[in-house]
């Protein structure tokens, strides 16, 4: 059911990683109020899955592939969505991965790079692309962790890695809020996509999760969708340099 609100009309939005998962539900939401979308997926048949939802549901969006741990394949996404739609005014990082667990200081070097490269590197190289066709009014929403707070094992490298993104909202807000650019974070709880599967893949391990929100169940993509929508919207106006963690009150940051 399409949104009633139109926060969104006549703006573009780039979503990277947009065609599962929390991703994809930013996209259906943004798209439902009005925005029009570029997105992106490593898999061209992913691309096409997600595009082919989305044109379904109304919502005009193109999309292509790109590996953000390549420069070229960024620019390639940004260049796309100017020559379709003219400008940006939305930024979604969304793109992550996690390909290994356990102890920090037992990780392969080729696991930490990976972190490091596709978490945090190619977030701020994602925006630095991106910067030139941003202007007042414009805004970038990263996509960090609950567990950015609270680094713990097996998944601590992943959560240090979303823990810089919060860093990287703060330090990019204040250097282009004199430019009316306003940069956000938010910060999921535990939602049961594929990409979080392996926290959820036990009925026991389910109900331990749920167990730990004050509102006694797992959050959804539409949860988080919602909260982007707010800080990417005019709503949000005098919000940059925040956080908002949608855990359900699962690690509380008081």
């Amino acid at each position: 059911m399409p949104h009633q609100c139109k926060r969104f009309e006549g703006k573009v939005a780039i979503i990277s990683a947009a065609t599962a998962g929390i991703g994809l539900g930013i996209a259906h939401r943004l798209g439902q109020e009005g925005a029009r979308l570029c997105i992106c997926s490593r898999r061209q048949n992913n691309v096409d899955s997600a595009l082919k939802e989305l044109t379904a549901a109304g919502i005009e969006a193109v999309g292509c592939t790109a590996n953000v741990g390549a420069k070229a394949d960024l620019k390639k996404l940004v260049d796309l969505a100017v020559e379709t739609f003219g400008t940006v005014d939305v930024l979604v990082s969304n793109a992550a991965v996690n390909p290994a667990a356990g102890l920090i200081l037992d990780m392969p070097d080729s696991a930490i790079g990976k972190i490091l490269d596709v978490n945090v590197k190619s977030a701020i190289l994602l925006a630095r692309e991106v910067r030139p066709h941003l202007k007042k009014g414009s805004n970038m929403v990263f996509i960090s962790s609950y567990t950015a707070y609270h680094p713990e094992a097996p998944i601590a490298m992943y959560a240090i890695s979303k823990t810089a993104l919060v860093a990287l909202t703060k330090a990019l807000a204040e250097e282009l809020g004199p430019d009316g650019i306003r940069v956000n974070c938010v910060a999921p709880g535990t939602v049961p996509t594929k990409f979080a599967a392996a926290l959820v893949e036990t009925p026991e391990m389910e109900a331990a999760n749920k167990a730990r929100t004050f509102l006694g169940r797992l959050g959804t993509a539409e949860d988080m969708a919602a909260a982007v929508a707010y800080l990417a919207s005019d709503d949000a106006s005098y919000v940059t340099g925040e956080t908002i963690v949608v855990a359900g009150g699962m690690h509380s940051r008081l």
